[in-house]
């Protein structure tokens, strides 16, 4: 096994010498402009009440389900769950699933077929990319949000044909242009699949719901481990779709179901959401305070998404450390998550961001690399 260990090796040390090596680390969160945590329920000692109190009224929710859910892993709770996502978001049906990577790799991996066409916007989340890589139909990238190139691979289109967008993209924080893309795949009979990770709970409840859009949409995609502060994902589809999923999505079949306890806090976190509208109002003031700032963000003015671009490695690195010795956390973006040279500062605002913690931030930009100003 020696050259099997030397290849491994090789290719970690090639990846550390270019300063991308990765290593697990229990995060100092600080003053948090890191997670995905946009409305704060992750923290919310609200939320965690309703569903501690919820779980010691049924304990057996903490229970395992013991297998897949073709197995011994179905239960009431998972159906009465997924009637009622499918219900507030206007949809047929929903397929729960442990994470929106595991959702994305089931949808990918078996609805296109040989001879179909996957047309994928080009900054598309990585989980699609390894969905594709399990089907054996055709991928071609679109140029980020040009919808003009959209078309023009559209037009060379044989047979069958799949859009892949997500509605705000997780590392550039801008939006997809949803109307224009859903009327696109309507005139070429494209099935239009998008992903609402970073769009849920900021936006009601997603962009896809509140542009009306659930009957040009062939599959949306929401995640819970974001803005409602949990775990699991749901796909919404047509009672055809979700059957197909059932019986064809490997990663679904083979995957054991989460506990109940996953479900219920799903459930729990749109009563929450529902009564607290006023996180969302809050977050957007946050956006708006931090925008105010000069500094040169390039993102879109409502996302939770900040961007700031500084191409090189060790400028970033710089920047990101002298923020954390500040108690500041934002994250760091490389390649290969991103393109060489479009290296940048991503910055999560939350509804619980304080003021104050804006204006430290901005002034810890301001004197940790003075060329980010306008």
């Amino acid at each position: 096994m020696s050259d099997v260990y030397s290849a491994l090796d090789s290719r970690l040390q090639a990846r550390a010498q270019g300063g991308h090596l990765r290593r697990l680390a229990i995060p100092d969160i600080g003053i948090d402009f890191l997670s995905n945590d946009y409305l704060g329920l992750a923290r919310s000692d609200d939320f965690h009440r309703l569903v501690v109190a919820d779980v010691l009224a049924t304990p057996k929710l903490v229970a395992g389900s013991t297998g897949s859910r073709l197995i011994s892993g179905q239960s009431q709770e998972a159906i009465d769950v997924e009637s009622f996502i499918a219900q507030v978001h206007g949809n047929v049906s929903a397929l729960l699933f442990s994470s929106g990577y595991l959702a994305n790799l089931t949808l990918f991996s078996c609805l296109p077929q040989k001879d179909d066409t996957i047309i994928v916007d080009e900054y598309i989340h990585r989980s699609v990319h390894d969905g594709c890589l399990m089907s054996q139909a055709t991928k071609w990238k679109f140029r980020h949000n040009d919808l003009e190139d959209l078309e023009a691979r559209l037009r060379r289109v044989k047979g069958r044909c799949f859009i892949a967008i997500e509605s705000v993209y997780s590392m550039e924080g801008d939006f997809a242009p949803l109307l224009e893309i859903a009327g696109l795949a309507a005139r070429y009979d494209a099935a239009l699949i998008v992903d609402e990770a970073h769009a849920f709970g900021v936006f009601g409840y997603g962009l896809v719901h509140r542009l009306g859009l659930q009957q040009r949409v062939f599959a949306t995609l929401i995640t819970y481990g974001k803005a409602m502060g949990g775990h699991g994902a749901a796909i919404l589809c047509s009672e055809m779709v979700r059957s197909y999923l059932i019986n064809f999505g490997s990663p679904f079949i083979y995957s054991t179901a989460m506990p109940d306890i996953t479900w219920r806090c799903i459930r729990l976190g749109y009563q929450f959401l529902d009564s607290r509208p006023d996180l969302a109002i809050q977050l957007q003031q946050r956006i708006h305070l931090l925008r105010t700032q000069t500094l040169r963000l390039v993102a879109a003015d409502t996302s939770p998404i900040q961007v700031l671009p500084l191409s090189g490695k060790a400028r970033l690195l710089r920047l990101q450390e002298a923020l954390s010795a500040r108690g500041l956390q934002t994250y760091a973006v490389f390649a290969p998550t991103v393109r060489e040279g479009t290296e940048r500062l991503r910055i999560c605002v939350h509804a619980f961001n304080t003021p104050d913690e804006i204006g430290l931030l901005a002034e810890g930009i301001a004197e940790g690399s003075l060329d980010t100003r306008v």
